[in-house]
């Protein structure tokens, strides 16, 4: 069975989770890090040594940085269309999956949502680069019903795993009928309302 250590509310703990979730594996969840600790401790840290959660145990294998551990699992456990095996089949999944986590998510997250959250306008500049990200995002979707087409991907996992924040955040929302229908799809699948729809209220924690 899978080991994760990680809160619940952990953006990349959800991401690994719902990723767990749609390969069907077992797994055991630990509550580590933010309200629970347990992430300064000598033994967490000698699994990471940044502190942070999640953290990935599978056998011999122990991991972190939730990106690489979904491609891990993914690529061990998964299989086309979700990660396919042939590695041009798979690039498309990859770099999509990739613009997830390394563009969108940074985009939202600090600059954006944490600011609506603690009730702050977010600054023009990065409002302006969430805003064409999420033009992209709309392009890419086409007439769907998911990231690349007929089926959900790795890559669904990267970009939609930020949208519960985005679409329930204290925020203006320009109309973009496509993405609305994306994340209205999503809500639907049992394994993003279970590990992503988490109410995030202890997020006030993070508060600077």
């Amino acid at each position: 069975m899978l080991t994760i250590h990680g809160r619940a509310t952990s953006l990349n703990v959800q991401a690994v989770m719902w990723t767990i979730a749609e390969l069907g594996l077992e797994v055991r969840r630990l509550d580590v890090g933010l309200n629970f600790g347990g992430n300064d401790t000598p033994e967490f840290l000698a699994m990471n040594p940044n502190g942070f959660v999640p953290v990935l145990q599978d056998g011999d294998v122990t991991m972190f940085e939730s990106a690489a551990i979904n491609r891990y699992l993914a690529t061990r456990h998964g299989r086309a269309p979700f990660w396919p095996a042939d590695p041009v089949a798979r690039a498309p999944v990859d770099m999509w999956a990739e613009w997830g986590k390394a563009t969108l998510q940074p985009s939202l997250l600090h600059p954006v949502f944490f600011a609506a959250f603690f009730g702050n306008t977010p600054e023009a500049a990065a409002r302006v680069t969430f805003e064409r990200n999420l033009d992209i995002f709309e392009a890419q979707l086409g007439d769907g019903p998911w990231l690349l087409g007929a089926d959900l991907t790795l890559a669904d996992i990267e970009v939609g795993v930020a949208l519960y924040r985005y679409f329930t955040v204290d925020l203006e929302r320009h109309e973009r009928p496509r993405l609305s229908d994306y994340y209205a799809r999503l809500c639907e699948r049992p394994a993003y309302a279970e590990h992503v729809m988490v109410p995030y209220d202890i997020l006030r924690l993070m508060r600077p």
